[in-house]
């Protein structure tokens, strides 16, 4: 039981290896590009032109971005199995997963959050201009 426990044990340490590389890219990513990126688009322009600028960038940003989501959910994933190990002292790894997982979980939200607000402000400033359209319309259409 004991050379079992040693085995686990040592099995444990060599995925969390591997998670921790991996998300040690992610939240790498996360710090020097992502976060960054994510409070440019905190100011949207004025203009409908320049919004939609801004929405196609965002996008393209956001396809990276959820890619590291996706990479660092899933590195997470593969240590969820290790839960069940009460006889292995998983204490350490679990501390530094749950750091990893808030970090990751607080970008994800944030990206989120900015993927709506940015569709719905576009959604907002295309409703505007097809008011003001409108009214410029009307206008020309009394003076006739």
């Amino acid at each position: 039981m004991l050379s079992n426990k040693r085995i686990q044990e040592l099995e444990l340490v060599m995925e969390f290896e591997k998670v921790e590389e991996c998300f040690k890219e992610v939240s790498s990513w996360i710090e020097n590009v992502g976060r960054k990126r994510l409070k440019e688009t905190v100011n949207l322009d004025d203009s409908l032109e320049m919004l939609l600028q801004a929405q196609k960038q965002f996008k393209e940003f956001d396809l990276v971005a959820s890619e590291y989501c996706r990479r660092g959910q899933e590195a997470l994933k593969r240590m969820n199995q290790w839960e069940d190990l009460s006889f292995v002292d998983v204490h350490s790894y679990r501390v530094k997963l749950q750091t990893y997982e808030d970090e990751l979980e607080d970008f994800c939200t944030q990206l989120d959050e900015t993927r709506h607000r940015v569709c719905e402000t576009v959604r907002l400033y295309e409703f505007f201009d097809k008011v003001r359209q409108g009214i410029c319309c009307t206008e020309e259409g009394v003076k006739s």
